[in-house]
């Protein structure tokens, strides 16, 4: 099988990644502004920001974020947010290469994306963009996957169906891997509890903003769709289930 290049395997899914992903919790930005000693004129350049899920959650208290993303589809949908957010910039790049000028920001963040950098690229890249004493913070909304029939059912789903699901998982940042991104500094951590109210609609929204489901016309989309339709069926309450996550922040210093 031919490895899909990351920068492009959400192509085709934006739509529902900018519906039916999960935010951001506020508060995260409440433990960076205080941790990295950010100022109201801070410069955040989120990395890898897609649609601008973690992107506008620093907009919204004020702050000016360069949102660097390299699929086009993506920054064009993180671009919208400019017309309530006129701070926001959007560029062209990636974590190896963002474009930016050296030691030009306060605050790197990356939601959701680390497990597709090559890792001692990003770092020395990130370590020339940052300003001397700046912070990088990397999130995960870490999806919980067992406890309950619903979760349990839905991690089944993405086993049975997924096309490289095991692959992708396997990859994810380890607590472990994160520290090492961040040696000989000391990482710091915080967690957060997020969760989403689901319909049946935003239930499959958030099975095709993963990009290894099958998309509408390929093999085997009509059998995810029914189990998926049977999961929320045995699951739901008042038209709803509920999805729980934990927002993990790892944060600190790479100079």
């Amino acid at each position: 099988m031919t490895a899909i290049d990351p920068t492009q395997r959400f192509s085709g899914r934006v739509e529902s990644y900018r519906l039916h992903r999960p935010g951001y919790p506020p508060a995260i930005v409440d433990l960076l502004a205080r941790e990295c000693r950010l100022s109201r004129s801070s410069v955040i350049a989120d990395v890898a920001a897609g649609t601008g899920l973690l992107t506008e959650i620093f907009l919204a208290r004020g702050f000016h974020v360069i949102a660097v993303e390299p699929n086009q589809q993506m920054r064009e949908a993180c671009f919208t947010l400019t017309s309530q957010y006129p701070q926001l910039q959007c560029v062209k790049g990636t974590a190896e290469a963002t474009g930016l000028a050296d030691h030009f920001v306060d605050l790197i963040t990356v939601g959701q994306a680390m497990h597709w950098f090559d890792l001692p690229g990003t770092r020395s890249e990130f370590a020339r963009v940052l300003k001397p004493g700046g912070r990088c913070a990397i999130i995960y909304n870490n999806r919980r996957i067992s406890g309950d029939p619903f979760h349990e059912g839905y991690e089944r789903i993405l086993i049975e169906f997924g096309n490289d699901y095991e692959t992708v998982k396997h990859s994810h940042m380890t607590e472990d891997r994160l520290a090492a991104f961040f040696a000989p500094n000391a990482m710091r951590t915080a967690s957060f509890e997020n969760s989403r109210e689901l319909t049946l609609d935003a239930l499959m929204g958030r099975v095709l903003s993963s990009s290894y489901m099958p998309q509408p016309g390929q093999p085997r989309y009509d059998a995810m769709s029914r189990a998926t339709a049977a999961l929320f069926a045995g699951n739901e309450t008042g038209g709803h289930v509920r999805m729980e996550y934990e927002s993990a922040v790892c944060y600190g210093q790479l100079s």
